[in-house]
């Protein structure tokens, strides 16, 4: 391995196959100095993590992958920004019950609240294109299931509002004016890196979607002419702000790795990676990651 550490990997507090155990244990198997749990929008596993670091002999760095949803006239999606966390910052009640008031927002009751919101600002009555009766309740859509989906806001539209299917389709599709991707509006999380800005903030794989061919980092992301567009956004240290870019990642072609290091001279930004590990075979631990010397850059902003 031409790496050290590797800063961006999942576990069962997420969508990972690992436990937080599990994980650091390979890790240290694999002969790492370090590794980054950073799971999407939840701290649940750092705990447990750094404790199984201690018993295993190698650092933690303590993170989260956050979800950040957009509606762009050039873009509706959802892109995502990895923030590193001081482990002293772990003990703050305060810090981590704000940090999850807001992650929640971007999922579960928080989400469908904002697709609701959207939906009639578009479609409700009042809204640009009137094609509700009534506005569309989140009490409505919450009261057919625990754990809301798009078939819940199919069935209600259906049953209490009485559209078809390509009504339905046109208020709750992926290209409807009215969809909202999940993850956070960038602004609910200003508040949080306002108040610690003691956190690291990095952009996640910004360079995966434009991948030639098939790859299972991919996901859904946009290419990185549409990444370029965003950039200054993410850049606005009003809003988010950066200190780091991902450059080192699984589904970047070699290409993109070398843009993204130029990206990362041009704005000042440290150069971090990791693998995205989310099992043991398709997308697993220790594919990439950082040098001892960009290891130590982070480290230098966290301590």
């Amino acid at each position: 391995m031409n790496f050290v550490a590797d800063l961006h990997n999942h576990t069962t507090a997420s969508d990972g196959e690992y436990t937080p155990t599990e994980l650091v244990q390979a890790a240290r198997d694999l002969g790492l100095t370090a590794v980054g749990v950073t799971d999407h929008d939840t701290l649940n596993g750092l705990d447990e993590a750094l404790a199984a670091g201690k018993e295993a002999g190698i650092q933690i760095v303590p993170g989260v992958e956050v979800s950040l949803r957009f509606r762009r006239e050039f873009f509706t999606g959802t892109l995502h920004y990895l923030i590193y966390i001081p482990c002293a910052l772990l003990d703050n009640a305060e810090f981590r019950q704000m940090a999850s008031d807001i992650f929640s927002q971007g999922r579960g009751s928080g989400l469908v609240q904002a697709r609701v919101e959207a939906i009639n600002e578009e479609f409700g009555p009042e809204g640009k294109t009137p094609l509700l009766q009534r506005p569309l309740t989140t009490a409505e859509i919450e009261s057919l299931a625990p754990n809301v989906t798009r078939r819940h806001f199919a069935l209600a539209l259906k049953e209490n509002h009485g559209l078809d299917k390509a009504q339905i389709n046109s208020l709750i599709g992926n290209d409807a004016r009215s969809y909202v991707p999940s993850g956070i509006d960038m602004h609910q999380l200003t508040p949080l890196l306002k108040k610690y800005p003691q956190l690291v903030r990095v952009f996640a794989h910004p360079a995966a979607g434009s991948f030639p061919g098939e790859s299972l980092y991919n996901e859904v992301l946009p290419p990185i002419e549409i990444v370029e567009r965003l950039m200054p956004e993410y850049l606005d240290e009003n809003v988010l702000g950066l200190d780091g870019l991902e450059v080192h990642y699984p589904g970047h072609a070699p290409e993109h790795e070398a843009l993204m290091a130029q990206w990362a001279e041009k704005y000042g930004l440290m150069m971090t990676g990791g693998s995205d590990c989310h099992d043991r075979a398709e997308r697993p631990l220790g594919v990439t990651g950082v040098s001892q010397a960009e290891l130590e850059a982070l480290l230098a902003h966290l301590l």
